[in-house]
């Protein structure tokens, strides 16, 4: 993704977390005395009015929902076609223990079984190439399938066919460029079309990028012993089916040397996930705007420095934290619901359904909680909305048994 909509992206984001954070009064209830007398101190110096409460808590639902991103900003018309012009395209058959190097703008049909192949992209840096997928299966034993060494972007597209590729063994390093993955990409990437594609990654990650990744279409099935999917940049989902069984992250996007960057954007798709580590982690941030996300394992289902959810069908397992928001970019932490339906059962233990190491709102949504501790926050924690219920007791405020934090808050709740 270029710069400019990732700058777009970020300050709609962090504009819309700090128009909530402004909003009035808080309706949650706290639990200790130090804690309560605290939120007495807030609420009388403050003055705000019942009138008031009801208007901030709108601004909030009204103000999140208006910063939806525009999906015309994140992908492209090419992006989201799922199938490829192939009147100019170039057909290869792979034969096996032949790598491939594709050097020059273009469309090019892979179809083969085989071996031991490296599809190489090295092309010039503003060239855009297509691989269309339509019936390959590549097995290696220490190389990526696919590996982008250079281009602008690169979009691998299956037609209606069925696709394999397989590393088996470890990675073997190209230079100073650590190889780690089935598919290996320095440059920005899309999946799409109508086929399927499975991945298996015995000693690796799945998919690597060190630019972008987006998926918008697609049937995909991806076992890794180290994360499922990968970018430093992003990752975006507009559609597909994604089957994952992950060793570690199964999605997993950071960047140390960009703040701004290092994050996840859900919109549509349909993903079903076995991690075993976080399902979703994006260190920046993680916004989930639609789709279906089933998390049937994991140590914590959705982690970064801001989580938003503003819709979507998000059922979720978790060992440790079901959403937890901590402070890995900066100190501005926030988890903020704003609509979707939401399933969070936890493990039992020190455990949070919702857990955040700054603030909480929820001003919307469907959120259905079975764990001892619903929600945790070490700062503000309000209910401005929403059809809320934990361990089959509807609920109105949310309640810290000790103000939050360290994973000790939110085991009360007043219904």
């Amino acid at each position: 993704m270029k710069n400019k909509n990732l700058k777009s992206l970020s300050v709609i984001t962090l504009a819309a977390l700090l128009s909530v954070a402004a909003v009035g009064c808080s309706n949650a209830q706290v639990g200790s005395e130090d804690a309560t007398a605290t939120a007495t101190t807030q609420t009388a110096n403050s003055t705000v009015s019942s009138s008031a409460k009801s208007t901030a808590a709108s601004t909030a639902t009204s103000t999140a929902k208006a910063s939806v991103l525009d999906k015309a900003e994140l992908f492209s018309d090419r992006d989201l076609e799922q199938s490829a012009d192939l009147a100019t395209a170039t057909p290869m058959k792979l034969e096996s223990n032949q790598d491939v190097t594709l050097n020059k703008e273009g469309i090019y049909v892979l179809s083969g079984e085989v071996e031991n192949v490296t599809v190489v992209v090295d092309a010039a840096d503003d060239a855009k190439v297509q691989i269309v997928l339509d019936g390959v299966s590549i097995t290696n034993e220490d190389s990526p399938a696919i590996y982008v060494k250079a281009a602008d972007k690169v979009f691998v597209t299956s037609t209606g066919s069925k696709n394999h590729m397989e590393v088996s063994g470890s990675y073997v390093a190209d230079g100073d460029t650590n190889l780690d993955a089935v598919i290996f990409s320095k440059a920005d990437m899309t999946l799409n079309g109508t086929g399927t594609l499975d991945i298996v990654s015995k000693k690796g990650n799945g998919i690597s990028s060190k630019d972008d990744l987006k998926i918008t279409g697609g049937v995909y099935t991806i076992q890794s012993s180290a994360d499922a999917i990968e970018a430093n940049d992003a990752i975006l989902i507009n559609d597909g089916t994604i089957t994952i069984d992950s060793d570690k992250d199964a999605l997993h996007s950071e960047n140390d040397e960009d703040a701004s960057k290092g994050y996840i954007y859900i919109e549509g798709g349909t993903l079903t996930i076995n991690a075993a580590d976080d399902a979703i982690r994006g260190n920046s941030f993680v916004q989930i705007d639609g789709g279906i996300i089933n998390i049937k394992t994991s140590e914590e289902g959705i982690e970064a420095n801001n989580i938003k959810i503003n819709d979507g069908q998000i059922t979720l397992y978790a060992n440790n934290d079901g959403i937890n928001a901590s402070p890995k970019v900066n100190s501005d932490v926030v988890i903020e619901v704003n609509g979707g339906t939401i399933d969070v059962s936890m493990a039992s233990g020190d455990t949070d359904a919702f857990d955040s190491n700054g603030n909480l709102y929820i001003n919307g949504g469907t959120i259905n909680v079975k764990a001892a501790s619903a929600f945790d926050s070490d700062g503000t924690a309000q209910f401005n909305g929403g059809n809320v219920t934990v361990n089959g007791a509807k609920i109105t405020q949310i309640t810290q048994s000790r103000g939050g934090g360290g994973g000790g808050g939110g085991r009360g709740m007043r219904q």
